[in-house]
């Protein structure tokens, strides 16, 4: 009974250090498809459909054109 103690410790330990690992280098050193414009809008968000025409429109036009920054 005591290696299979010894095996389960071993595991736990070695899986809570990946876990903290990988949470660390997101935090640090994030991804580019974390990464977001200047408006928070995340650089691969896909298009949204216009409900009145149906047609897709682009993330960031629609957040530029609430903010006031967009004359269309």
């Amino acid at each position: 009974m005591r290696f299979a103690k010894l095996q389960m410790v071993v595991f736990s330990t070695l899986s809570a250090a990946i876990s903290i690992g990988g949470l660390a280098y997101i935090f640090m050193d994030p991804p580019a498809y974390l990464h977001a414009t200047r408006q928070g809008v995340p650089y691969f968000t896909p298009q949204v459909i216009n409900p009145a025409d149906g047609k897709a429109l682009d993330l960031n036009m629609l957040v530029r054109h609430y903010q006031g920054k967009d004359k269309s």
